[in-house]
């Protein structure tokens, strides 16, 4: 019985990934990306934009991830707090629907994308914490590796019905197979393709169920008196003595550069597809198709070689990979590749796209898996809610850096192209910082 119920709780703790992806798949980088650059009409301010507004969502993630991660280790009930970032997430997501072209407020816009963002961060560190409840020490690999992949596969399934049934090109009106847009919603004003706020708050809904039903905190306990205050004491002091746990300190080092560098390759492969190459929406949504697939096969398969090797030799693997990604986006463009010259109306940029779409989903997907069970070895195992703060902290630190370096590097240069070559330096840093890390924490029984 005991067995069987925590075949529940693993499977309703993968349902968070399948729920939350499409806020990934479909804003940030496939879909609503590239609609912001059709909105504005210009690849290079819509990059700028882009990254001014994550940005300023990588802000606010940055200070309150390892106060919320302490105050749950303090004040109980994990679900609690999970409940309350869905609710921001789906007000997030559901306010997209209000860009519609000529009559749009692209501040109010950024807003609700960014409450979206910050709800689906800090839902996504209260479930990474309850990682180390459902498997023990070798499991948790696979499993982490094997909810990854579940939410690729639900974010792949998210996007093809918004390009089959939704998303409108902006010339013809029609989706990916040439239907009008469903549930007779008007291609002119473009809500076919804004429909993709809803569905995502609506996909997160259903999908967060089962989540619900069969997750429970095996931690949640009343919060004493004067939790806060007793949080903000545990960090500051969990703060005074990170410099002395070098393992976890170079590791969240680490983390914090190369998953910057990742989610900025992330949250600006749409929209510089559609800049450079004069990618359509529903271009990038069949790159994104790619892109998933590769990445839930490779999240499977590098959860089982996360469990066989360990997380490290896997975590800089791909950051090996992904740095040679992005020094091939930098030397790609519609007019040439690698420094030579291409025909005019050439397919090669197009190809050459695909492939770094798969690369970049398959590396992707298998090095945030592996640094999440990189996470549970380095962490004390009784704070762990915390040290998933501070993971989010180490991923948002700098979160607004990656953003706000592209969009500040692609308003001065005025490429595209230069614009997102910050992302190699910021691997490079994060690949450095791993050599000082222990393949299993400080805290691993002798």
């Amino acid at each position: 019985m005991a067995d069987v119920t925590l075949r529940k709780r693993i499977w309703g703790w993968f349902f968070f990934d399948w729920a939350s992806q499409p806020y990934n798949t479909l804003l940030i980088t496939f879909i609503f990306a590239p609609y912001i650059k059709e909105l504005m009409g210009d690849g290079t301010a819509a990059q700028s934009a882009w990254g001014f507004g994550i940005g300023a969502a990588g802000i606010v993630i940055a200070l309150l991830a390892p106060v919320l991660g302490a105050l749950a280790d303090t004040g109980g009930n994990r679900l609690r707090w999970i409940w309350l970032f869905s609710v921001m997430y789906v007000v997030g997501a559901g306010g997209l629907w209000l860009a519609a072209p000529g009559d749009y407020s692209l501040v109010l816009i950024l807003t609700f994308f960014a409450i979206g963002m910050i709800g689906m961060e800090f839902a996504t560190t209260f479930t990474n914490s309850m990682l180390p409840d459902l498997g023990t020490r070798e499991e948790i690999g696979r499993i982490s590796g094997n909810g990854w992949a579940f939410g690729y596969v639900g974010g792949l399934v998210a996007l093809v019905i918004m390009l089959l049934f939704f998303a409108d090109n902006a010339e013809t009106g029609r989706t990916l197979i040439g239907l009008e847009p469903a549930f007779g919603l008007d291609a002119e004003a473009r809500e076919g393709t804004r429909f993709v706020g809803p569905l995502t708050a609506i996909w997160f809904i259903v999908f967060m169920v089962p989540f619900f039903l069969f997750v429970r905190d095996p931690k949640a306990h009343p919060a004493p008196k004067g939790a806060v205050r007793l949080a903000l004491r545990d960090l500051v002091n969990t703060l005074r003595r990170l410099p002395q746990e070098r393992s976890l300190f170079a590791y969240l080092g680490s983390a914090m550069f190369y998953r910057d560098a990742l989610n900025g390759m992330y949250a600006f492969g749409g929209i510089y597809a559609a800049g450079v190459l004069g990618w359509s929406v529903q271009n990038v949504g069949i790159f994104g198709i790619v892109a998933i697939i590769a990445g839930a096969v490779a999240a499977w398969g590098g959860g089982m070689a996360d469990s066989r090797f360990g997380p490290k030799p896997v975590i800089a693997v791909c950051i090996v990979v992904l740095t040679a990604v992005g020094v091939s986006i930098v030397l790609i463009s519609r007019e040439t590749m690698f420094g030579v010259s291409l025909a005019e109306g050439s397919s090669l940029p197009d190809i050459a796209f695909y492939i770094i779409g798969a690369v970049i989903g398959a590396a992707g997907g298998v090095l945030q898996s592996a640094s999440r069970t990189m996470m549970v070895r380095q962490a004390n195992p009784e704070r762990m809610t915390e040290a998933f703060g501070l993971y989010a902290l180490s991923g948002k630190a700098t979160s607004f850096l990656a953003p706000l370096l592209i969009g500040v590097t692609t308003y001065l240069t005025g490429s595209q192209q230069l614009g997102v070559s910050p992302v190699i330096g910021l691997f490079l840093i994060g690949l450095v910082l791993l050599v000082w890390v222990k393949p299993n924490g400080q805290w691993a029984v002798a």
